[in-house]
Order: C-alpha cells, then sequence, then structure tokens
C-alpha cells in the first residue's frame, strides 16, 4: 500500500518510522526537506504548495491513506478535500479541526456541551480585553490566549495587569500572531499537574492510547519560556484506573459524542491537554493531532501495526482492531538550537547520531534538520533533534536517552537535564 505524510517535524518522522515497522507498507511519499524523513521516503514531486497539489498528487498516484501530522493543513481543509476526491485520510475535516484552530470556537463547545475546562470570556477587541482585566473576574495570575493558530507562541500566563495589558496590545495592537490574534480568549489560571490524554477515534467508536508529560518549559525544574516541548516521557502508572475512568467519562467521552452531535463526527487523534487540579480534570486546550514530542514515546511504546490501526480510523473499523501498548517506558530529549525559542541560527553541522542510535534501545527523530550541499545532516529550525529511548523502567529509559544525546554535537545545542526525572510538572 502508498502512504503520503504531510508535515515536517520530529511528530511525522516518528509517525514514517511507524508506518515503516508494517508489512501493509509499500511506499511511503513526502514532501520535505527534514533529512530523517528524506531519507525514508520518496520525494513527491507536488505540482504547488497548497492543499490541490497535494490533492492532486495522491489522487495521481492512488495513494491508499494521507496522514496529516501538524494543525494547519488540517484547519485550512485538507482532510475536507482528500476525501471529496476519494482519498483515505488519517485526520479530522476542518470543523472538527476548528477545536484547536480557534481557541473561542473550543471554549463556547466545552461550555455547551458542559465540559470541564477553565472559566473564560471571550474579548474581539483590544477594550473588551482591557475591561476583563480591569475587571478582575478571574485574578492573577491570568492566562491570554490568541484565538487563532499560532505555533505555541499565543498564550501568555500573565503575573499581573502590566503583563495582561501588554500580551493584549502585543495580540490585538501591534498583531504580532497576524489574525491569530484577531480574537482573545482570557481564562482563569488553573493549578495543578499537566497532563496529555490522547486517543484515538473513528468518528464513532475510540480508543485510548498511553498516557505522556511534557515538558513545556526551556529549563530544567520547568523554568524559562514556554516552547513547542523540550521532551517528553511515557510510562505505566502516569495516572491510576479511577482517575482515568474519570477523565473517559468527563471529558473524552462527551467530547466526541458532542462532536457527533454537531455534525463532525471526529476521526483522526483527539488531543486532550489536561490540568489536574484540586476540583478534578479540566481542559486546557484541545489538539486535533499528535503531539510532539509526545509522538515520540507514544508511539516507541506501540507494539502493533500502526498502518493497520491509521486505516481502520481511516475507513470507520476502530473497533475491529485491538492496539497492544507495552509495558515498557519511553524517554524522549529534544535537543534545541541556541536560543531557541527565541531565534536561532541554522546551518550548523550535527554529528553523533548513528552512535547514538547504536545504543540499545535508542532512536533519533529529527525536527529541524536538512541536508547541505554537501549532503551533511545541518540544523533548520529550533527544536532539532529528539532522542528517544525505550527500556523496561523510566529510568532505565530517561538514563538511555541522555547517554545518547551525549553522543550528539552541534555548536549551541542545548537541551533539559531532567526530563523523566521529575514525575510532576508544576
Amino acid at each position: 500500500m502508498k502512504f503520503f505524510i504531510v508535515g515536517s517535524g520530529g511528530r511525522e518522522h516518528t509517525l514514517v518510522w511507524a508506518l515503516r515497522r508494517s508489512p501493509l507498507v509499500k511506499k511511503i511519499y513526502s514532501a520535505t526537506t527534514n533529512a530523517g524523513i528524506r531519507s525514508q521516503t520518496i520525494p513527491a514531486n507536488l505540482s504547488g504548495s497548497g492543499i490541490e497539489s497535494i490533492v492532486d498528487f495522491a489522487v495521481g498516484e492512488k495513494i491508499d491513506l494521507v496522514v496529516i501530522g501538524p494543525e494547519q493543513p488540517l484547519v485550512e481543509g485538507l482532510a475536507d478535500a482528500l476525501v471529496r476526491r476519494g482519498i483515505p485520510v488519517f485526520g479530522p475535516v476542518q470543523k472538527a479541526a476548528m477545536l484547536e484552530g480557534s481557541k473561542a470556537f473550543s471554549k463556547e463547545f466545552m461550555a455547551r456541551h458542559r465540559i470541564p475546562a477553565a472559566r473564560s470570556r471571550t474579548a474581539e477587541t483590544a477594550e473588551e480585553a482591557f475591561s476583563l482585566i480591569d475587571d478582575g473576574e478571574f485574578g492573577f495570575p491570568v492566562v491570554i490566549k490568541a484565538d487563532g493558530l499560532a505555533a505555541g507562541k499565543g498564550v501568555v500566563i500573565a503575573s499581573d495587569a502590566a503583563e495582561a495589558r501588554k500580551a493584549i496590545a502585543d495580540f490585538m495592537v501591534e498583531r504580532t500572531l497576524g489574525g491569530a490574534g484577531n480574537r482573545l480568549v482570557v481564562e482563569e489560571c488553573l493549578v495543578g499537574r499537566e497532563l496529555s490524554y490522547l486517543v484515538l477515534s473513528d468518528g464513532h467508536s475510540y480508543t485510548a492510547m498511553p498516557v505522556a508529560q511534557d515538558h513545556k518549559r526551556a529549563f530544567d525544574d520547568d523554568k524559562g519560556p514556554n516552547t513547542g516541548g523540550m521532551g517528553t516521557f511515557s510510562t505505566p502508572g502516569l495516572i491510576d484506573h479511577e482517575l482515568e475512568r474519570t477523565i473517559r467519562n468527563l471529558i473524552v467521552e462527551p467530547s466526541l459524542n458532542a462532536a457527533l452531535s454537531d455534525g463532525f463526527p471526529f476521526k483522526g487523534v483527539l488531543y486532550c491537554g489536561l490540568m489536574l487540579t484540586a476540583e478534578g480534570p479540566k481542559v486546557l486546550e484541545y489538539n486535533v493531532r499528535f503531539g510532539d514530542p509526545e509522538t515520540q514515546v507514544i508511539l516507541r511504546r506501540l507494539d502493533s501495526d500502526f498502518a493497520e490501526i491509521a486505516l481502520a480510523v481511516a475507513h470507520g473499523r476502530l473497533d475491529q482492531v485491538r492496539p497492544a501498548w507495552s509495558g515498557d517506558s519511553a524517554t524522549c530529549v529534544v535537543l534545541a538550537s541556541e536560543g531557541y525559542p527565541g531565534s536561532y541560527p541554522s546551518g550548523r553541522v550535527i554529528n553523533g547520531i548513528e552512535d547514538a542510535e547504536a545504543i540499545d534501545g535508542a532512536l533519533v527523530f529529527h525536527a529541524g534538520t536538512k541536508l547541505d550541499d554537501s549532503g551533511r545532516v545541518v540544523t533548520s529550525g529550533g527544536r532539532v533533534l529528539g532522542v528517544t529511548a525505550r527500556a523496561t523502567t523510566l529510568e532505565l529509559a530517561s538514563e538511555l536517552a541522555y547517554k545518547a544525546a551525549g553522543r550528539i554535537h552541534f555548536e549551541g545545542m542545548h537541551f533539559r537535564k531532567d526530563i523523566g526525572r521529575m514525575k510532576a510538572s508544576n
């Protein structure tokens, strides 16, 4: 069977790795400069850079399944366009993708269907947002969220009114995020432990994946600015059965049932970013795709055929497959460029990837990499590599991941030293 991967990051390299393990998969196509993905897929000669070029290629090559990694093409309606041309797709349609594509839409959706979440208000203008801050309805700290997609840069936790007003001005007056800041959500700041809970859904049935814990802050001990994710781990026992049952009953099933009743059966990955508060789990945000770097540890724990599962999701027969998850643990440590999450250089030569993968249980997934004119792997993004290890215990998985990371070198490389070594996140 022929597969096409949309996307170019560490998540997509992991998806390629998982698909390549399946006997069902004969060819995987991609259109990316990511050095890791390019080494394991067939380059797709697209006619352009838009949605229609992907659709035309998929139709022309008779692709059996298009797997969409990132949120942007989902929000732009790529899944809808593929389905209209008869191409099976792993990923939700545009209306369902708005659960991530618009914070205001998702907050209204949760409120209407009584899904536990932070209290919030939506502001259409800067003046409205300033008034919400001045009224003090949510106290401080308070969370300011840009409505649209902002590549992880659209959320500010403001400790006082001055910080809140600056965030509002940046988003709505200075328009630092462009159209993503046309509306804002102002919400209470929840306190507790963050958790990523992901499920696969075919629109009618669903199955949960292992729980993963992400580390968003740039530096050890959850300090520094937010990033796209500096590492993650997944291990049995991260949450107990009672809490998992609560999450399913209060959040997952009501969310999927609500999507169905609202006319957009959810097909793909529903990622529930949760805060475990003293009042119970509450939704911080929905994502409508695999997380990055959560994918790296979740799929490392999958002992089943991922291609079979993805096809079942696309064709509405998820209830006919039973994914098997390992009792092992997995840790992913992100190696980042100097300056990330701010501005960063590119083109720095990366050494030691093969040495890192020589360690039993370790794999290196490429995120921000490309080949230079001499054929060398060089940096091309803020998050460069995801060094991932699977082992019988979390302690051992983390030890192996860090041992492998220690064999990789590029100028300005930095990474957190505490991934998988702290189960609670402040």
